[in-house]
């Protein structure tokens, strides 16, 4: 048996706005787990609150870089991992706080060999009642949500498994494969930068998992604001174009049709519909730059150890279910998950899978 290699250093990224009472919380427990060698970047974007005041007087070594402007979670997360100097980068909400014995348990998948580049701890919420995400979740349609969300924890995994993406509230990934696919996609501002980092990672030959023993507890709320609802939707379209294979993207079109109408039809009753065209059309204008991307994704190729995943492949890291206790009673209902079942086994059955 090889020998295990050295253990990791540790940068953690926390992107803050307004954050002074999140941080309260957060930051003592973890400058309490970091280790020398390990360090803490917060990335302010203009907070108005005294966010920044807290981080120098409750983490004086942390690197705090405050921005002139909110530049949104993802560009903050890459200018924090541009001066980032760990082999491992932790992206940690600032509402996101580590259990005790977290700073060991976070780099085992590292120092087992396990072959994965990006990873999550088991996310509690509630005070660690209830499951916040035990990896993430996409729908062949691009719909993603935290896995195991509102679960009892005793549902949780006790045991390390590969998921289809790690959870942007505390998320890891090694400074190697960060560099190699150049980060999140600074355009998306907000929402789905972890789903398509995730989907991204697994095109480029790596593997996504999640480390159980490695535990945090994330004060989340599900807020349906329409704004939130219009970078969701925005965003959804961009990880489509952006990272599905095309013969799954040409397979998909009848499908994406039907959700466009089925998410419109929702919007309205919702009272996000402008909101929701407003979506659909900054993602049409963003096609080209969209597209070029796409195209630059391809070009950086599969530098991971996996190789490109084809289509089949990459397809079997979605789902056909809408079982999430977020999307709704009909979302799960019988006649929709028998219709969307029956039209996914098609879709494989196309690509070879």
């Amino acid at each position: 048996m090889s020998e295990s290699p050295p253990p990791p250093s540790l940068s953690v990224i926390v992107v803050t706005f307004n954050s002074g009472e999140e941080i309260a919380r957060s930051l003592p427990p973890l400058c309490g787990e970091l280790r020398g060698g390990d360090e803490l970047i917060v990335v302010d974007n203009r907070s108005s609150d005294d966010t920044c005041a807290l981080v120098r007087r409750l983490c004086p070594d942390a690197r705090l870089v405050e921005q002139s402007k909110n530049t949104g979670f993802g560009a903050a997360v890459n200018v924090g991992a541009a001066a980032a100097s760990g082999d491992l980068l932790l992206i940690l909400n600032p509402d996101a706080a580590v259990a005790p014995g977290f700073r060991d348990a976070i780099e085992l998948p590292w120092l087992e060999r396990r072959g994965w580049d990006s990873w999550q701890p088991l996310i509690s919420a509630e005070q660690g009642r209830v499951v916040n995400a035990w990896g993430g979740v996409v729908h062949f349609t691009a719909i993603a949500w935290a896995g195991g969300a509102a679960r009892p924890i005793e549902e949780a995994p006790t045991q390390p498994t590969e998921v289809t993406f790690a959870s942007g509230a505390a998320l890891v990934v090694t400074a190697t494969a960060w560099r190699q696919l150049g980060g999140f996609s600074a355009d998306y501002f907000l929402y789905h930068e972890d789903t398509e980092l995730g989907l991204r990672l697994w095109l480029g030959g790596y593997r996504v998992g999640l480390e159980p023993r490695a535990r945090v507890d994330h004060d989340y709320r599900f807020e349906k604001g329409s704004q939130k609802w219009y970078f969701l939707e925005r965003n959804r379209w961009a990880t489509i174009v952006r990272t599905y294979p095309t013969r799954l993207l040409v397979a998909l079109v009848p499908a994406l049709a039907a959700t466009e109408l089925a998410l419109l039809a929702v919007a309205l009753i919702g009272g996000w519909g402008a909101d929701k065209l407003r979506a659909d059309r900054d993602a049409l204008r963003a096609l080209p730059r969209l597209r070029r991307e796409r195209n630059e994704i391809r070009a950086v190729g599969a530098p991971g150890p996996l190789g490109a995943p084809d289509p089949a492949r990459f397809a079997a890291l979605l789902t056909a279910k809408l079982d999430s206790e977020f999307l709704g009673a009909g979302a799960r209902s019988r006649p929709v998950a028998a219709l969307l079942a029956s039209y996914w086994r098609a879709v494989l059955f196309l690509l070879g899978g």
